[in-house]
């Protein structure tokens, strides 16, 4: 089950953006993008919400993907991390804890990203 107050805390940090082609950032907006991006700007981060993204039942057991080099101390601070910037959202069941990926956090992500192509833009 999720913790309560997590799913109240992902929504309202995950912003509404548009391409950064398209108009600039509000300073709201910056913040909280920037904290997303900032919590899989480190490698191991990175590599854990990898294995959470690509695994094959769409949610992973932390027994499953800790495996990455570091002690368990640091993978639990490092999901703790991910899941405080609203990219994963978490369940325990028993006593292992499954992660999944929070899609409209990334979906903003990938927006934000999205590159217009110059030919293809017209003027407003």
């Amino acid at each position: 089950m999720s913790k309560p107050g997590n799913a109240a805390t992902r929504q309202s940090a995950t912003p509404c953006c548009a391409p950064l082609t398209s108009a600039a950032l509000s300073e709201i907006d910056a913040e909280q993008m920037a904290s997303m991006f900032k919590a899989l700007a480190d490698p191991v981060r990175l590599r854990l919400f990898s294995r959470v993204a690509s695994h094959p039942a769409g949610e992973a057991c932390v027994c499953d993907i800790s495996d990455v080099g570091v002690s368990q101390p640091t993978v639990s601070h490092h999901l703790k991390r991910l899941r405080e910037a609203g990219l994963l959202t978490s369940e325990r069941r028993g006593t292992w804890i499954y992660y999944r990926i929070s899609p409209q956090p990334v979906a903003a992500m990938s927006a934000l990203l999205a590159l217009q192509d110059p030919e293809t833009v017209t003027p407003s």
